[in-house]
């Protein structure tokens, strides 16, 4: 941290540079060598003599400046309250989450955005209902009407348990079935897939030959 001491329309004395120099050393800790502290001391005549010393304490940390002042007797007196101030804020500034940089190309379309020329974007929606009748069938059947209508899926009433099954075609070629139940529990197969009837599926897959 690289620390500047200043007088406003006075020589600044050694000792209180050096004091304030030292002092200011607390809030290395929480800076780095990119951070600038700039003191500033001064005099205002027209106060009383007990808070006529001034002490303005600035700091620029990755581009973003805190600052804070005291006024107090003596200026070694003001240097004390002010470095106190301005390590709470550079303490909250530190826990603070930072905001990601925005790309250039947000950047544009927040512009855009801002001064109403950007293009209304469009809601996905669903903008076609299909009804359809489904009669009881066992796999066999829905699997050889899938592939007559050659579809990857295929949704029917299963005529062993007259529950709605879905009938899918897997990337091996083989299929699967996807047996909704309602408050059940999603379950996995060997080959981590969803569950499904190995021995009457590949009875289905044979009969569809």
């Amino acid at each position: 941290m690289r620390t500047i001491v200043k007088g406003k329309n006075f020589e600044v004395p050694e000792r209180t540079r050096r004091y304030a120099e030292r002092r200011l050393k607390r809030l290395e800790r929480l800076l780095d060598d990119r951070s600038d502290a700039i003191v500033e001391l001064s005099v205002e005549h027209h106060r009383s003599a007990a808070d006529s010393q001034i002490v303005q304490v600035t700091l620029v940390i990755d581009g973003r400046t805190l600052r804070s002042h005291a006024a107090a007797l003596t200026h070694e007196a003001g240097v004390d309250t002010v470095v106190d101030k301005v390590e709470r804020q550079a303490v909250d500034f530190k826990r603070k989450p930072r905001l990601r940089a925005r790309p250039e190309a947000e950047k544009q379309i927040l512009r855009r955005i801002a001064d109403g020329t950007a293009e209304p974007t469009h809601e996905r929606r669903v903008v076609k209902t299909k009804r359809f009748a489904i009669e009881p069938m066992f796999e066999e059947d829905a699997v050889a009407q899938m592939e007559e209508l050659g579809h990857s899926f295929f949704i029917f009433v299963n005529a062993e348990d007259e529950r709605i099954n879905v009938l899918y075609r897997r990337q091996d070629g083989n299929y699967g079935l996807i047996e909704p139940i309602i408050g059940g529990e999603y379950t996995l197969d060997s080959a981590g897939n969803g569950r499904e009837s190995s021995r009457r599926l590949n009875r289905a897959k044979a009969g569809a030959r």
